[in-house]
């Protein structure tokens, strides 16, 4: 009974970081007019860092400089590498071919863990409804246009960023075997993975001007990537893998692109078009036969 609880509550976790995390790009794009992605990226983990300790001010004390391992190799793969790989790719290839790359995270992640988690095992049914919902997120992201141009540099790159999530995922697992506090765990991702940021910062452009943040949008918009996208997401999906294990939890991201259209159609009134239903409907079909579980 309670690991039907346990259950249950994850994939509601999961759920609720999903659907904010598809919403971020709203606030990301509307953002890009004053600031770069690197001060975007930069000023939203500050932020979710600094709430994230009023919480829980406590430190983590880990067991050996292993357990130590972990948590830096985890901040710099979920924090400082992925997001500046993936906005590094958008720089040399489209917003199309990113989205499409990037949604075979959860598939990577099903093959790390298989060979690094002795609890992760891929089965057919993940991978069947993997190709279903990858052929969603395609027409949704394509939008009927049937155009995917290839650009080597940013392609290879927008691959790099699912592999580094996928590791950040198995890495989570492991630490989320160790019993620690939920909250002083992401924290403790956070500051390694802004620690890794600094030397982004002194390469590409950034600046520490505060003017914008006069802007009642602005800090609006950093507002919630800071304290939602960051602080509480971070949180609810690190509990979530906890709880449902790294390759159930990451199905949920099949459902980002069907959020972001959702979302464009409420805020942004982009129009739906025959591609998008068609995509939705098979991105939420893959994502539910990738759940299926076997009675043993």
């Amino acid at each position: 009974m309670n690991g039907n609880r346990s259950a249950v509550t994850g994939h509601l976790l999961a759920f609720i970081t999903i659907l904010i995390w598809g919403t971020t790009f709203i606030s990301t794009k509307l953002l890009l007019t004053g600031f770069t992605p690197l001060e975007i990226l930069f000023f939203r983990f500050i932020l979710g860092y600094a709430v994230l300790y009023l919480l829980y001010p406590r430190r983590i004390r880990t067991g050996s400089f292993r357990e130590e391992g972990l948590f830096i190799a985890a901040g710099l793969c979920g924090v400082t590498l992925y997001f500046l790989i993936e906005n590094i790719a958008l720089l040399y290839t489209s917003a199309s071919n990113v989205g499409v790359i990037v949604s075979i995270a959860p598939f990577l992640t099903a093959v790390i863990a298989h060979f690094a988690l002795p609890d992760e095992r891929l089965t057919p049914a993940f991978i069947t409804g993997f190709l279903i919902a990858l052929g969603g997120i395609g027409c949704i992201l394509l939008n009927g246009s049937l155009r995917l141009q290839l650009n080597p540099l940013g392609d290879l790159l927008a691959l790099l960023a699912p592999v580094v999530w996928a590791l950040y995922s198995v890495l989570m697992r492991k630490i989320s075997a160790l019993q620690h506090n939920t909250i002083g765990v992401t924290r403790r991702v956070f500051f390694y993975g802004l620690l890794g940021m600094l030397p982004a910062l002194l390469l590409f452009d950034f600046g520490f001007s505060l003017d914008r943040f006069r802007d009642p949008a602005n800090l609006a918009n950093l507002l919630f990537l800071g304290l939602g996208a960051s602080a509480l997401c971070f949180v609810t999906w690190n509990r979530a893998v906890g709880m449902l294990g790294a390759v159930r939890t990451s199905v949920y991201i099949y459902l980002v692109p069907v959020i972001t259209v959702a979302a464009a159609v409420l805020f942004l009134q982009e129009q739906l078009s025959w591609a998008i239903v068609l995509g939705t409907a098979l991105t939420l079909t893959g994502s539910a036969l990738s759940e299926y579980r076997p009675k043993r």
